[in-house]
């Protein structure tokens, strides 16, 4: 029961065989998840569209402005505002959706205020991102409280 190993030394000998990378379950390996990549690739970039119905007295004529930066800020005593206006937590969302949409820019810039909590600003940017915020610009100067 010995195991006879080839060394390397001397020919071929008939009948013996020499061990071979065999690269094909590889290569094919590779062709498919080339090909199931090739497939799912466009279908992560699908998009659709839905128009919101805008409502002008809903809305305050600041927000809708596209010449004005939309800020979304958090107060002292920890109410989030849009602009200027201070929006309850449940309906923020729903009226961030609304004022993005009229601006066709899905762009904010966040601002909190020194004595907030850390949890209720992370709330706000993720209440901020539920309403369709895409891109988030922390603002590094305080907003003026006019």
């Amino acid at each position: 029961m010995g195991m006879d190993l080839d060394t390397g030394g001397g020919g071929k000998r008939k009948g013996r065989h020499t061990p071979e990378m065999n690269v094909t379950p590889l290569v094919d390996v590779v062709l498919v998840l080339l090909i199931i990549f090739m497939v799912i690739t466009p279908a992560m970039f699908e998009q659709f569209w839905v128009n919101i119905p805008n409502d002008p007295d809903d809305l305050p004529e600041a927000a809708t402005d596209p010449s004005q930066p939309l800020v979304v800020s958090v107060n002292a005593e920890g109410g989030i505002r849009i602009n200027r206006d201070v929006v309850p937590d449940a309906q923020f969302p729903e009226r961030l959706t609304r004022v993005l949409a009229a601006r066709g820019d899905r762009k904010i810039f966040f601002d909190a205020h020194d004595d907030v909590p850390f949890e209720r600003a992370a709330e706000a940017l993720d209440l901020s991102r539920e309403g369709g915020a895409s891109t988030v610009a922390v603002m590094t100067s305080p907003v003026d409280d006019d």
